[in-house]
C-alpha cells in the first residue's frame, strides 16, 4: 500500500491506448483484452513508464467494468486480476533494478452509460459494477485505487463508496472538465472539491479532455478549496490527424513546463493522459527532480452542494426553504400518502424560483414508509432542481438511505446534545460527508437560558471532533420557541445566537416561523423576529420563501449590513416595485412552463387538454419548440445543466407521444412532423454512447426523424441504413482516440457510396480542426449545437 505523502512529488504514468496502437492494436480492439492475449505487450509499456521515472503505474483496466466487457467473452475478474499481476511484476522488476519503490494503481474508468435519472443505470447498479472491479483488484494486490475521467459526480460518488466499502486502499478520484470549466453533467471545480473531498478520499484532481495550459484556471479553483492533495493528468494538448495517425500537439518539454507550474501552484501528484508517452514522463521527472511540493491545505469553509451548485455559508444570508414538510399541510400529507412526487417537485421548484438557496426535505408521516418515500423524493427533486438539500428526519436509517443516493453534499437535520443520538448520527454524517444542523437540546430538553444552550452547542462540536467532523461542518440551531406559550424565552434564543457566534464562531440556523405559532397575523411576528435574528448573526434562516415580506426583510438586511454591494440586488428587485400577491406558478397549467421545469408527469395531461382547442402542429409550434428553445438558451448560458436539459427533453417527448397518438387516431397526415431524416451512430470499436444518446433525445424533440444504430457500428451498417432511409445527414460519435480513425474511414466510405450525404461529428476527443482533418462536414461541440446544425442543414 502506498502512502500519499504531501511532502513528496509522486509521478504517475501516461497514456496506454496510443502505445498499444504502436504495438499493433487495431482500431476497435478492446485494450483490456491485451491483459489476456498479449500480457507481454502490456508489461513492456509499464516498464517503459517505470524506467522513464514513474513512481506509480496504472493497470490496464480503464474499461474493465461489466458494462464495457459485455459481449467480449471476458470476465471482470480475469481481466482485472491479470492486469494487476502484470503491473505488479513489472513494478517489482524495475524497483529491484533501480532501488526505488514503485507502486500499482488499480485504474477505474467510467461505466460508459448515464446514471439515473438521465440514463438507465441505477446508483446501486453502478455501485455493484465498481465494487466488482475493486474487489478483484484489491485481492490481486493493487497498492491504491485511481477512479478517473469521471464526468458525472454521481457516478464518481458510487465508485468512491464502492472503493471505501470494499477495500482499505488509498483512493484518488479525478474528474474531466470541459472548456467552460464544468464537467459534462455541469459540476464545477468547487462542487467537485466539496462533494468528493467530503467522502474521505485521499486525493482528488483533474484529468483528460484538456491540455495542460487549458487546465490552469480550473486547477487554481480546485487548489483554492481542497483540503486534500491534488493530482493532475492532462492530455498532451489537442488531437490532430497526421498520415492516418492521431497525434497531440504538446511535446514532452512544453508539457513538463506546465506540470512544473502546476506543482509550483500546489499540486504534488502528476502524470499524463491522452497523447502522453514515456518521453513526457521522463522529462517531467527530470524537471521536477529535487523540487519540494508546495501543497497548502486551504481554509476550511462551510459549504453544501447539489451536483452542480455549491452554496458557501459566509456572511451573506442563505435561505433554507421549509415548505417540503407535511406538518400542518393536508394536501402535502395526502400527496405523500399517494406518493405524488410531482406535488413535492412543484414545491421545490416554486421555492427555488422564489429565492431559496437550499431546500429542507421532510416526509415524516407515521402512515407511510418514510425511508422509501424520502429516497423517492430526493431522487425526484435532484433530477430537476439544482440546489442543495437538507435531509430532515429523526430516523438515522432514513438519513443514511437519503445521504447515500443524494447527488451532492447535503445537510442532516439534525443531531442534538444527547449522547445516544450523537453516537448514531456522527458516524453516518462522517461516512457520507454530510453537514449537520445541531439542535441545542439534550436529555433534559431545551434549556431556558442562552448560556445553557451555548454549552450544549459546545458539547456537540467537541464530540463531533472525536469523529473527525470539523466545526465548519456544524450549523447550530439555538431553537425558536413560540411567543404564545414561552414569551419570556424568545429573547434567550437571540442571546444564545449571539453567544454561539461570539464564542464558537460557527454558522447558525433557525426555524423562524415557530415564533408565531398560535398567534394572529403571524407574518408580522415572523419578519420582525427574522430581522432580530439576522442582526444577532443568523446565517441560514429556515423560512417559507414564497412569503414576500420575509424575502424582502432579507434583501433589506443585506443592504443595511453592507452585504449587497452598492445595493445592486435590492435595486434589481425593487426598481419597478409594485405590491402584488404571491400566486402559485402552476395554476395556469402552462405547458411551456411545465417543459422548462421538466415536470414530465404533467405533460401528457396538459397536451391532451390543449388538443381540445388547438391543432397538433399548433401545439408543437406554439408550445414545444419555443419551450425547447428557451431551455437551450438557458443551457448555453450555464443557467441549467445537462440533467435539467434532459428532463425538459423527456417532458417534450411525453407531449409528442400524445400528439402523435392523436394524429393517428384522427387520421391526420403527419408529414410535417418530421423535419428531416438523420442516421446517428457511435463508430466501430467505440462502446461509449452517452453523448450520442443525448443528441438523439434533443433531435427527436425538435421533430427530426432519427435512426439510431447504437454503438460499435460497422461502416457497412451505417452505409446500408443511409441508403435504405435516404437520410441526407449522418451524425457520428467517438469518445476514444483509438477509434477516430474508424470515424475518418466511415466518412470516406459514406462520401464514396452516398455522395449526397453530409456528416456531422462529435465526441470528447474531437474539436473543429480535427473534424476538418477527417473531412467531416460539420462539428457539433454538444447536443444543443447538433440541433442547430441539423436545423440549418434542413432549412437549406
Amino acid at each position: 500500500m502506498v502512502k500519499l505523502d504531501v511532502n513528496k512529488i509522486l509521478i504517475f504514468d501516461g497514456a496506454m491506448g496510443s502505445l498499444l496502437q504502436s504495438e499493433g492494436m487495431k482500431a476497435g480492439e478492446l485494450p483490456e483484452s491485451y491483459n489476456i492475449k498479449a500480457p507481454g505487450v502490456i508489461s513492456k509499456i509499464h516498464k517503459a513508464y517505470l524506467n522513464a521515472g514513474a513512481d506509480i503505474i496504472l493497470t490496464n483496466t480503464f474499461g474493465a467494468g461489466k458494462y464495457k466487457l459485455q459481449g467480449s467473452g471476458l470476465t471482470v475478474n480475469e481481466v482485472v486480476k491479470s492486469a494487476v499481476e502484470i503491473a505488479k511484476t513489472a513494478a517489482k522488476e524495475v524497483s529491484k533494478k533501480t532501488g526505488e519503490e514503485k507502486y500499482v494503481a488499480l485504474d477505474i474508468g467510467p461505466l460508459g452509460g448515464l446514471l439515473e435519472p438521465n440514463g438507465d443505470i441505477t446508483f446501486e447498479d453502478a455501485y455493484e459494477a465498481f465494487a466488482e472491479q475493486i474487489i478483484s483488484g484489491t485481492n490481486a494486490g493493487a497498492d491504491l485505487i485511481l477512479i478517473e475521467t469521471m464526468s458525472d459526480i454521481y457516478e464518481a460518488k458510487a465508485a468512491i463508496l464502492a472503493a471505501k466499502e470494499n477495500s482499505n486502499l488509498p483512493v484518488i478520484c479525478t474528474m474531466t472538465f470541459q472548456k467552460d470549466g464544468r464537467t459534462l453533467t455541469g459540476t464545477d471545480p468547487i462542487t467537485m472539491v466539496n462533494v468528493l473531498g467530503s467522502l474521505g478520499i485521499d486525493a482528488l484532481g483533474i484529468n483528460c479532455s484538456l491540455g495542460p495550459k487549458e487546465m490552469l484556471s480550473i486547477l487554481e479553483e480546485i487548489l483554492k478549496y481542497s483540503q486534500i492533495p491534488v493530482i493532475v493528468q492532462p492530455n498532451a494538448g489537442l488531437p490532430k490527424l497526421l498520415d492516418g495517425q492521431t497525434i497531440y500537439d504538446v511535446g514532452a518539454e512544453e508539457f513538463s513546463k506546465y506540470i512544473l507550474k502546476m506543482v509550483q501552484m500546489g499540486v504534488n501528484m502528476a502524470g499524463g493522459c491522452c497523447g502522453t508517452t514515456p518521453d513526457h514522463i521522463c522529462e517531467m521527472k527530470r524537471l521536477l527532480a529535487g523540487f519540494i511540493p508546495r501543497f497548502k491545505m486551504s481554509k476550511k469553509i462551510t459549504a453544501v452542494s447539489s451536483s452542480t451548485t455549491t452554496e458557501i455559508l459566509d456572511d451573506k444570508v442563505r435561505i433554507i426553504g421549509e415548505r417540503i414538510n407535511p406538518t400542518g399541510k393536508k394536501l402535502f400529507k395526502q400527496a405523500l400518502i399517494n406518493r405524488d412526487m410531482d406535488f413535492i417537485l412543484k414545491e421545490a421548484l416554486n421555492q427555488k424560483k422564489a429565492g431559496a438557496h437550499i431546500l429542507d426535505v421532510n416526509v415524516g408521516l407515521p402512515e407511510i414508509d418514510e425511508k422509501a418515500v424520502m429516497i423517492k423524493a430526493v431522487k425526484k427533486i435532484q433530477s430537476t432542481v439544482n440546489i442543495p438539500l437538507v435531509i430532515d428526519s429523526s430516523r438515522p436509517d432514513v438519513l443514511e438511505a437519503a445521504a447515500r443516493i443524494c447527488n451532492g453534499r447535503p445537510i442532516f437535520n439534525s443531531v442534538n446534545g444527547e449522547d445516544s443520538v450523537m453516537e448514531v448520527i456522527f458516524p453516518i454524517a462522517k461516512k457520507y460527508g454530510c453537514l449537520l444542523i445541531a439542535l441545542t437540546l439534550d436529555e433534559k430538553g431545551i434549556p431556558k437560558t442562552a448560556r445553557q444552550r451555548l454549552q450544549i452547542a459546545e458539547k456537540i462540536i467537541n464530540k463531533a471532533a472525536e469523529y473527525g467532523i470539523d466545526k465548519e461542518d456544524i450549523i447550530v440551531d439555538c431553537l425558536v420557541l413560540t411567543a404564545s406559550a414561552q414569551q419570556g424565552e424568545v429573547q434567550e434564543t437571540i442571546k444564545a445566537l449571539s453567544l454561539v457566534k461570539e464564542k464558537l464562531n460557527v454558522k447558525t440556523t433557525l426555524g423562524i416561523s415557530n415564533v408565531s405559532f398560535g398567534l394572529p397575523a403571524r407574518g408580522i411576528l415572523n419578519r420582525t423576529f427574522l430581522a432580530m435574528a439576522l442582526t444577532a448573526g443568523l446565517n441560514a434562516p429556515i423560512i417559507n420563501p414564497l412569503e414576500e415580506d420575509m424575502m424582502n426583510t432579507i434583501k433589506s438586511f443585506n443592504v443595511l449590513w453592507n452585504l449587497d454591494e452598492d445595493s445592486r440586488e435590492y435595486i434589481s428587485k425593487f426598481a419597478d416595485y409594485k405590491p402584488e400577491k404571491t400566486v402559485n406558478n402552476y395554476k395556469s397549467k402552462d405547458l411551456q412552463k411545465i417543459i422548462i421545469d421538466g415536470i414530465k408527469d404533467e405533460a401528457a395531461a396538459l397536451t391532451s387538454n390543449l388538443l381540445n382547442h388547438k391543432k397538433p402542429l399548433e401545439i408543437v409550434d406554439e408550445y414545444l419548440i419555443p419551450a425547447l428553445d428557451i431551455v437551450g438558451e438557458k443551457y448555453e448560458k450555464g443557467d441549467i445543466f445537462l440533467p435539467q436539459l434532459i428532463q425538459s427533453a423527456e417532458t417534450v417527448k411525453r407531449a409528442f407521444e400524445v400528439i402523435k397518438g392523436n394524429m393517428l387516431e384522427t387520421g391526420q397526415i403527419d408529414s410535417n412532423m418530421g423535419k428531416g431524416k438523420i442516421v446517428i451512430a457511435t463508430v466501430k470499436g467505440d462502446i461509449h454512447d452517452i453523448g450520442k444518446n443525448i443528441v438523439k433525445i434533443l433531435l427527436e424533440n425538435y421533430g427530426f426523424e432519427v435512426h439510431d444504430l447504437g454503438k460499435d457500428v460497422s461502416i457497412d451498417e451505417i452505409v446500408e441504413k443511409v441508403k435504405k432511409t435516404d437520410a441526407p445527414l449522418v451524425g457520428l460519435s467517438a469518445l476514444m482516440t483509438t477509434t477516430v480513425r474508424n470515424m475518418e474511414e466511415t466518412i470516406k466510405v459514406l462520401k464514396e457510396k452516398c455522395p449526397g450525404c453530409k456528416v456531422m461529428v462529435g465526441g470528447a476527443v474531437l474539436n473543429k480542426d480535427y473534424a476538418q482533418m477527417i473531412k467531416a462536414d460539420y462539428y457539433g461541440a454538444d447536443a444543443r449545437e447538433a440541433v442547430k446544425l441539423a436545423q440549418n442543414f434542413f432549412a437549406k
